[in-house]
């Protein structure tokens, strides 16, 4: 009997339950231990956090710091301040930089190429040194320049005091933010994401003994290509990994795990592996446009034409848990009425992605192209149209 009523409360509590409630109770997979003080996992190509811990908690970042340091240096590239081929001297100061080492000397001459080599795959506290004196002119400046980047980018809880993560007070950041850095260098640079893919890199006349990326995921994992690790005893071990790997229907789906705090360089690397195999499992991708797809096609008025298509110039890709892609839906709004002139990439809607009753993602819908205003006979006749709708 007590079995049978045990049996009767359950199935009234189950029937209590909203379909959104049960949904999250059945669906939301649980992510596995992490030996770590703080983590995160990014899905990149959906856009979405698919788990995390302490995100918020101001850390110390460690060589994490060149991150951002090589951010600055790929954005001088591009604006063509400097060149990868162009050489800078090692000044005293770079030279008798303490820990982690590229091992040059003031009677060296480095290309910025082999300096950036020197700094994301050795770690190298003395390239990095050369680096933001050659970009920033003085180091002082260079990082009042990092400082400034971590605004534009929305780093809100980051500050930095120097560039290349030894202790500092105040030099700190978070997991959300280095996860804003890391898909911000992802998507902002490709062109210069091979350096931290890059397994091994000596720089002539210096230890061959100091040629190994920290990052030993990029040993064991073949669908790893970066990012970035670092150390100090504050710090703990950390590591900042990404992964591609390819999914039907989607194409190259990218993760980003930042595990921070561990105990060893071994346990950064088991716990950041772990991670990204479980998202990858846990969660599918699913593709629901393709770029430059319309998502809708609304009326525009007072315009050169009658209508837009409104979309995404990359694709639109949403994580849903494994198995639940039949319970995705959609729902379209825009501005109504949208009226000309529009320019193309303008944004004019938004797109709501839902699991069941569950609001998975919003996407900002834009302009597919752009549509001039009507002249004055076409928009006298659409405010007469107005008037009368």
């Amino acid at each position: 009997m007590k079995s049978l009523l045990n049996t009767l409360r359950s199935l009234v509590l189950a029937a209590a339950l909203t379909p959104a409630a049960l949904l999250a109770q059945i669906q939301t997979p649980q992510p596995p231990e992490i030996a770590a003080r703080n983590y995160l996992l990014v899905d990149v190509t959906a856009n979405q956090i698919l788990a995390s811990k302490d995100i918020d908690t101001p850390i110390e970042q460690a060589s994490l710091t060149k991150l951002m340091t090589a951010y600055l240096v790929f954005d001088a590239l591009r604006a063509k301040k400097i060149t990868l081929q162009q050489k800078l001297p090692v000044s005293e100061r770079a030279w008798k930089m303490p820990g982690s080492r590229m091992f040059i000397d003031p009677k060296m001459q480095v290309p910025i190429d082999d300096l950036l080599k020197g700094m994301i795959i050795q770690s190298g506290n003395d390239a990095t040194m050369a680096l933001a004196e050659g970009v920033g002119g003085t180091v002082e400046n260079f990082v009042r320049l990092m400082n400034e980047q971590a605004k534009a980018l929305g780093m809100s809880n980051t500050s930095y005091k120097n560039p290349e993560g030894l202790t500092e007070p105040g030099h700190l950041t978070t997991a959300r933010d280095l996860s804003t850095l890391a898909t911000r260098l992802l998507t902002d640079f490709p062109e210069h994401l091979h350096y931290y893919s890059t397994k091994q890199y000596r720089y002539e006349g210096t230890p061959a003994s100091n040629s190994n990326n920290r990052n030993l995921l990029l040993f064991r994992d073949p669908t790893v290509d970066g990012l970035k690790t670092g150390h100090t005893n504050a710090a703990g071990y950390c590591l900042v990994a990404t992964a591609k790997r390819d999914f039907p229907n989607v194409g190259q789906r990218r993760l980003v795990s930042i595990v921070l705090g561990t105990s060893s360089e071994n346990a950064r690397a088991n716990e950041s592996q772990k991670l990204l195999n479980w998202g990858y499992t846990a969660y599918d991708a699913i593709k629901l446009f393709d770029s430059n797809q319309a998502v809708a096609t609304p009326t525009v008025w007072k315009g050169s034409a009658n209508s837009v298509k409104m979309g995404r110039p990359e694709g639109i890709v949403v994580a849903v848990p494994s198995g639940s892609s039949g319970k995705v839906s959609t729902q379209i709004a825009h501005q109504d009425p949208l009226m000309a002139p529009l320019a193309k990439g303008q944004p004019i809607g938004t797109l709501k992605v839902l699991l069941g009753e569950q609001t998975v993602r919003e996407v900002p819908l834009l302009a597919l192209d752009g549509i001039e205003q009507a002249g004055i006979l076409g928009r006298a006749w659409d405010a007469i149209r107005l008037w009368i709708k």
